[in-house]
């Protein structure tokens, strides 16, 4: 997928601390490429990944500014291995709650907490991809932004700015696709449903006898869908959004 001298091929990856990032940067790794990772997290020195700390990048995405400075210490890091980056996958998203866990609506929601969301779940994904076109263009590229099965339709959990927001990043994909195709970027989305994952809500499990494959999703099942996503084995695929819910959106 590269065109550049350098045999390791670089990810960069938000919401890097657990669930589906976990899993994504094992994958990755496991296949040798580096993950240079960001969170909300200082690198733990307790870590198992091999990475070190020079691959994790503590970044608030809430933060625009923060956000900036980011971007900017990415394109030094990239500088020193050549100015490519070969994938960016935006992962990274919040869902705030009410009080004991209650689902926020759109009658409930905080002005401060739509903005915060969306600054998260929205926002954050084109200010990297934007702040890091020359690097991806370079590479020749691939951008994935994760969506949501709640992005489509009213979820019993997921709140009223998250779901919004991942429609939104679902529409921004399409718009991307269009614009970053032309520099030989391919940018696509996944779209996941129920995954076994330590923030699910209490009464997920009767949400499973909706799913066709009667059971949860697993982080590592999305996590392979991404990597197909940054692969040459998706080369003609740009501006789709692959849904990974075992057929409950049908």
């Amino acid at each position: 997928m590269s065109v550049s001298n350098n045999p390791r091929r670089i990810m960069l990856l938000t919401g890097a601390s657990r669930g589906i990032g976990h899993a994504t940067v094992k994958r990755f790794s496991a296949a040798g490429w580096r993950v240079i990772t960001c969170s909300r997290h200082a690198f733990p020195e307790n870590c198992p990944w091999e990475m070190g700390p020079e691959d994790h990048l503590q970044v608030d995405l809430a933060d625009p500014d923060d956000t900036r400075r980011a971007i900017a210490e990415v394109k030094e890091r990239l500088a020193a291995e050549g100015g490519v980056l070969h994938a960016l996958v935006n992962n990274a998203g919040i869902s705030p709650k009410g009080e004991g866990g209650k689902r926020l609506s759109a009658l409930d929601t905080p002005h401060a907490d739509w903005i915060r969301v969306f600054q998260v779940n929205f926002f954050a994904s084109i200010m990297l991809a934007r702040g890091l076109v020359d690097e991806l263009t370079a590479a020749k590229g691939s951008v994935v932004n994760v969506t949501s099965i709640a992005g489509a339709r009213v979820h019993p959990f997921a709140g009223a700015a998250y779901s919004t927001s991942k429609a939104a990043l679902a529409a921004l994909t399409r718009e991307m696709a269009a614009d970053f195709g032309p520099l030989g970027v391919r940018v696509n989305a996944i779209s996941p449903g129920e995954i076994d994952t330590s923030i699910l809500s209490p009464g997920t499990e009767k949400l499973v006898q909706q799913i066709p494959q009667r059971r949860l999703g697993t982080p590592d099942e999305v996590a392979k869908a991404i990597y197909f996503l940054c692969t040459d084995a998706s080369s003609y695929v740009n501006g789709a959004e692959l849904h990974i819910n075992g057929g409950q959106h049908v």
